[in-house]
């Protein structure tokens, strides 16, 4: 799903990843592909692990391939939805304080993830959403894919270049950076190979963030 385009314009735009780089869903994500994995049987730590790396249906591929996927596609969402229902979520520290002080038009959300689940959890985390949600609904290719990033920038009206993209994930930092945006990493000890720069904690990068979002002129350097 996504929102209309905003004008375009020569503004710096700031794309965040949301599970693990706003959102802390670790927890409720090893929850749910532990569910899924006793439904079918399935050791929860070795499919957690597959999972990590790879999309839903790849997943189903590497550790169910005698299943039907489209099924276990069907049993994951259905356990996904009641997990954003009743699941525990929080926003991690400095999350609310850098959304609430970027304009409307400078920043969007692009998840793996679909826009009612987001919404949901936002909703739970007191987050303010913003008018530009690139969801997995939008695209025909995820991340690794630079897809996702690429209309995020363009429904902004944003060259690439003047994108900074949040993430926590190789697979989205790949998306990133083959998208030809700067791309910061946070909330992990070690720095993603090929991040620009790393942050052990979303607190962290909130000012250099806000800094990236008001600059003028001149790509902001990487």
């Amino acid at each position: 799903m996504t929102s209309e385009s905003v004008r375009p314009g020569s503004r710096k735009c700031v794309l965040f990843d949301v599970d693990g780089t706003l959102i802390d869903a670790v927890d409720n994500q090893r929850r749910v592909w532990g569910t899924w994995a006793a439904r079918y049987g399935l050791d929860a730590d070795e499919v957690y692990r597959v999972a990590l790396r790879t999309r839903p249906l790849e997943t189903f591929a590497a550790v169910a391939p005698d299943q039907d996927p489209g099924e276990c596609l069907a049993a994951l969402h259905a356990l996904e939805d009641e997990d954003v229902r009743s699941g525990v979520y929080a926003a991690f520290d400095g999350a609310s304080e850098l959304l609430g002080a970027l304009s409307p038009g400078v920043w969007a959300l692009v998840t793996s993830n679909y826009d009612h689940r987001v919404r949901g959890r936002f909703a739970r985390t007191g987050l303010p959403v913003p008018p530009l949600v690139v969801d997995a609904a939008a695209v025909t290719e995820g991340k690794p894919s630079p897809v996702p990033y690429l209309l995020a920038a363009e429904r902004l009206g944003a060259r690439p270049e003047d994108c900074l993209v949040i993430e926590d994930a190789p697979s989205g930092v790949e998306a990133g950076l083959r998208a030809g945006m700067t791309v910061w990493g946070v909330n992990a000890p070690h720095a993603v190979p090929g991040v620009h720069r790393h942050f052990g904690s979303l607190r962290h990068a909130v000012p250099d963030i806000l800094a990236f979002a008001r600059a003028e002129g001149a790509t902001a350097a990487r």
